[in-house]
This record gives structure tokens, C-alpha cells and sequence, in this order.
């Protein structure tokens, strides 16, 4: 009788490599996903995204339709050449405005994975290149090689640049958006995200001046010291490459297509060594929290040159708004950037006046409505401290101090600058009066508002500045106290047209100090009334501007 020998257990089945699915496939999916679940929310975030992918492709068949009539013209390179360098300039500084609104652009979301940073560079790249941003440079790469390309050398090197052109501005957007990527979750990062509407205001009119400029007889050529040096610049020296085999430069067009690839391979290197050291790196924001906080005196320094009592109380608080609160912030350098920027700017192009400087004035003077809707509920504690007109008086008065400690030497300052270039310092008194008064009439309005049509600013949502359903408060504030301010000024306007008309000009000059008047007496006036209405209306606009 025989005993079966047991049979041998089985070798375990190695799992097949190939059956696993590769990162770069899941990273792909992952984004595609993004963008599907994006549009699974409200109907707003459904509207905003097939609006912006509509106004992509439109404008990328504007942009390509224009290059293509370039063709052929004698400073079609130049143009291109200029407009890719622009093309990087804007995915280089895109993460650091934008960031918010691209989930995928913060690699620490992937620290906690165990993930190679060169595998993971490799996928997030291939990921990186879907969407309506690289769809847009895929159109503008694709117009400029047909603008410049003439014989089929051009285009197969069109052929190589397309690609290197989009693969440059990903990996750029990318390696700051790493290297950056501890400032963008910071206080700091978000501050930089809402002054992206101050970063489109000036480039709007950058854009304008630029498109004046270029549009007259011979404007392309002014760009042509520009395109000498940047063409020698990645990403623009894809494009120049595809010029430079146009004209037959071949040795050139070879050492433009040596930076480009250098400059992808260090970005890439760049990139992969921000990874490393993100995923090896403990976040130190929150050990810095943790420790012991240093004293502030809070009394010492320049604040020690403010008024003592309530008043310079109320002024540090407001200026400290400035400073620290991320929308207060944003509302201040906004306003003080297109303040100067529109009467620069007309004055550069030949079509400005010493009188726009009021443009400053008021954009500054704006800052003085909803004055309450910055402190949100916090103004519970401003309410306790005010039992009478005049509490409400010396706290309204505080916070226009603290404008005008701002407003008044910048507004000197716009009204100098504008009247030097524009060679008019003759009407520098009479401008600057008129300017003044209007500052006044704005917080004498801006007063009146902030008491009567108070309403709350949400502090979450960059872009979201006025609480559901307070819409129409905001509206009525400050639309109507911008024109009442303009009604208040007629009086100053109608002295400056008398004294123009019937040849007084050697009276202009009044206008300086009779300003100063009129926007002292409108302030105080202002201020008088609306701290009646405060006094009485406590709970009201504690209420109002507790929604957010």
C-alpha cells in the first residue's frame, strides 16, 4: 500500500505589471474627473464654466485667424515672437493669482502618497495638459507657426515648436506653482489672489495703451529692440526658431531650439526638485503658531505720532484693516493702482488732462462707504463704546482721518505727476482744489452711506463683496452717494467755469484754498449727520452687517 505523497503547494501568481493601470493614465482620469464633477454643482458654476470655455474658443479663433493674415507681412516675426514671450510671462504668474480655481496646481495634496517625484512630475505634466488654458496656447502656438512659417523646412520646425511651446508654459506654471506652493495656502497667497482683479485692471490698460500704439502707421516696429532680446528668451524662442528657419538662419534657428530644450529640461529638474523637497519637508506654518507669540507694543512707533483718545484709536484700527484684512487690502491697492494708472496713462497717450487727477480723489473717496461692513459682527464691540451722537461722531470722524492721512498726499501726488506730463503747471492749484473738494463731498457722502445703507461683506469668497439679498443696499450707497458727491461739487465746478470763462485766470489759484474749504465743511457736515443716524440706529446696523 502506497501513501500519496502530498503535492507541492503552488507558487503564488505574480501579479501581472501590465494589468495595473500607469499614473500618468490615472492622473488624466483624475483631471478629467475634476472637470466633470465641476459641473455637477450649482447652476453658477455651470454657467461660468461653459461660458469661459465658449469665450476660449472664440477668442482662440479670433487669435488664429488674425496670425494667419500676418502671413506675409514684414514684421509678422516680431509680432509672434512678442506674443509667445507674453504667453510665458502669463503661465508664469497665472498660479500665482489664480491658484484658487485650480485644485490640481497644489502638488502638497499628494505629499501624503507614495508617489516617486519623477513619475508623478511625468503624470502631472500629461494632466496638466488638459483644459481650456493649454487649448488656448495649443491655438496661438498653432497661428504663429501658420504667420511665419513660408517653406516646408519652417513648417517642420513649426511642427517641433508647437509642442515645445506648450510643454514650456506647463512645466513654467507648474515649477513656480511647487516652488510657491506653502505662499499660496497662506494668508499671503490669498491676498495675491484677490489683487488678480488689480493685476487685470493694469493690464487692461496696458493693453489699451499697447494696442494705441502698435495700431498707428509703423507700430510693429517699435517692437522690434523688444523682439531682438526676447526671442532669445523660452518659451519665445520656439517661435523664433520657426522665424529664424523662415529666413534661412539655420544656425540660429539651431541654438534657439537648444535653449528651448534646455530650458525645459531645468524646469522639469527645477520642478522635480521642488517636489522632493515639498514631500520631505514638514510644514512649518503651524509649528511657528505654536510658539510663543511676541509682543507688540502697540502704542511704540509711528502709531505713537497719531491723536490720543478714541480718535487715534479708531485710526489704527481702520489703518490695521488695511494692512491685514485681505478684501480691505485688496479694495485700497486697487483703488490706489487705477487711481494713478488712468491719469498716467492718458496723459502718456496724449489725450490727458491735469483735471483726471479727481479720478484718484474718488477712487480713494469710495473706500469711505460701508464703513461698518468691514467690522462684520465684530462691530457689536464699536457699538458698545458709542451711547451718544457725539461717540458716533468721533468714531465716524477717526476712520475719515485715517483716509484722509492716505487719500490727501496721494491725491498731491497724482495731481503733480499728472500735471508734469501733461506740461500744464499752471492748472496744478486749481486742479488740485477741485480735487480735494471732491474728497471731501465723498466722505461727507460716504459718511451719510455707511450710517443709512449699511450691509455685510462675507469674508469667505475672493470675489464675493456683498451678502444675499443686501445687493440693492449696496447699490443705493454707493452709486447714490457718488452722485450726490458730484452734485455737491457743482459749486466748485461752477466757480473754476466763471473764472475760465471770463478771463480770471490769474484768480485760478483760489480754487486751491476755496477746495480745501468747501471739502472740510462737506466732511464735517457729513459726519455730523450720519452720527445722528448712527446713535439711533445701532441694533439696525449691527443686524445689517452680521449676515455675512
Amino acid at each position: 500500500m502506497t501513501t500519496a505523497t502530498p503535492a507541492a503547494p503552488a507558487a503564488p501568481v505574480a501579479a501581472d505589471p501590465a494589468a495595473a493601470p500607469s499614473l500618468t493614465s490615472t492622473f488624466v482620469r483624475l483631471k478629467l474627473a475634476l472637470l466633470r464633477n465641476g459641473l455637477r454643482g450649482s447652476t453658477k458654476r455651470k454657467a461660468a464654466f461653459v461660458s469661459s470655455a465658449v469665450f476660449a474658443l472664440l477668442a482662440a479663433a479670433v487669435v488664429v485667424l488674425v496670425l494667419a493674415l500676418l502671413r506675409g507681412h514684414a514684421h509678422a516675426g516680431t509680432a509672434v515672437v512678442v506674443l509667445a514671450a507674453i504667453l510665458g510671462l502669463s503661465w508664469a504668474f497665472m498660479p500665482l493669482f489664480f491658484a484658487a480655481g485650480d485644485e490640481t496646481l497644489d502638488p502638497s495634496r499628494l505629499v501624503m502618497l507614495p508617489l516617486r517625484p519623477r513619475p508623478m512630475v511625468r503624470a502631472l505634466l500629461v494632466s496638466s495638459l488638459v483644459g481650456i488654458g493649454p487649448f488656448f496656447t495649443l491655438c496661438l502656438a498653432v497661428g504663429s507657426v501658420v504667420a511665419v512659417a513660408d517653406d516646408g523646412a519652417a513648417v517642420a520646425a513649426g511642427v517641433l515648436a508647437v509642442p515645445l511651446l506648450l510643454l514650456v508654459c506647463v512645466a513654467l506654471a507648474r515649477a513656480v506653482a511647487t516652488a510657491n506652493v506653502r505662499l499660496l495656502n497662506s494668508r499671503k497667497g490669498r491676498d495675491l489672489a484677490l489683487l488678480s482683479g488689480l493685476l487685470i485692471a493694469v493690464g487692461a490698460q496696458l493693453a489699451n495703451f499697447a494696442s494705441q500704439r502698435l495700431t498707428q502707421a509703423g507700430g510693429l516696429t517699435a517692437l522690434e529692440p523688444v523682439e531682438a532680446v526676447v526671442r532669445w528668451l523660452p518659451p519665445a524662442t520656439a517661435i523664433g526658431m520657426v522665424d529664424s528657419v523662415s529666413a534661412g538662419a539655420y544656425g540660429r534657428a539651431a541654438v534657439q531650439l537648444a535653449l528651448t530644450l534646455a530650458a525645459l529640461v531645468l524646469l522639469l529638474w527645477g520642478w522635480e526638485r521642488g517636489l522632493t523637497n515639498l514631500m520631505v519637508t514638514p510644514d512649518g506654518s503651524t509649528l511657528a503658531a505654536a510658539g510663543p507669540e511676541k509682543e507688540r507694543a502697540t502704542g511704540g512707533g509711528l502709531w505713537a505720532l497719531l491723536p490720543g483718545g478714541r480718535t487715534g484709536t479708531v485710526m489704527q484700527r481702520t489703518l490695521r484693516y488695511v494692512v491685514r484684512d485681505p478684501k480691505t487690502k485688496s479694495a485700497w491697492v486697487t483703488a490706489l493702482a487705477v487711481g494713478l494708472i488712468v491719469p498716467v496713462f492718458n496723459a502718456l497717450q496724449g489725450t490727458g488732462s491735469v483735471y483726471l487727477a479727481c479720478f484718484g480723489a474718488g477712487m480713494l473717496g469710495v473706500q469711505m462707504y460701508n464703513q461698518f461692513g468691514q467690522d462684520t459682527s465684530a462691530f457689536w464691540m464699536v457699538a458698545q463704546t458709542m451711547s451718544s451722537s457725539r461717540d458716533a461722531f468721533v468714531e465716524l470722524r477717526g476712520r475719515a482721518y485715517a483716509l484722509g492721512l492716505v487719500t490727501v498726499p496721494y491725491t498731491v501726488l497724482v495731481t503733480a505727476v499728472t500735471a508734469g506730463l501733461v506740461g500744464d503747471w499752471s492748472a496744478l492749484p486749481e486742479a488740485l482744489g477741485l480735487a480735494l473738494g471732491l474728497l471731501g463731498a465723498m466722505l461727507c457722502t460716504g459718511a451719510l452711506a455707511s450710517a443709512y445703507y449699511p450691509y455685510s461683506i462675507p469674508s469667505e469668497g475672493a470675489f464675493k463683496n456683498v451678502a444675499p439679498g443686501q445687493a440693492g443696499l449696496a447699490w443705493a450707497g454707493i452709486f447714490g452717494g457718488m452722485l450726490s458727491a458730484a452734485v455737491l461739487c457743482l459749486p466748485l465746478i461752477a466757480l473754476t467755469i466763471t473764472l475760465h470763462v471770463t478771463d480770471l485766470h490769474a484768480l485760478l489759484w483760489l480754487l486751491l484754498p476755496v477746495g480745501v474749504l468747501y471739502g472740510l465743511l462737506a466732511t464735517w457736515v457729513g459726519l455730523r449727520l450720519g452720527a445722528r443716524k448712527v446713535a439711533t440706529s445701532l441694533p439696525e446696523i449691527l443686524q445689517a452687517v452680521s449676515k455675512g
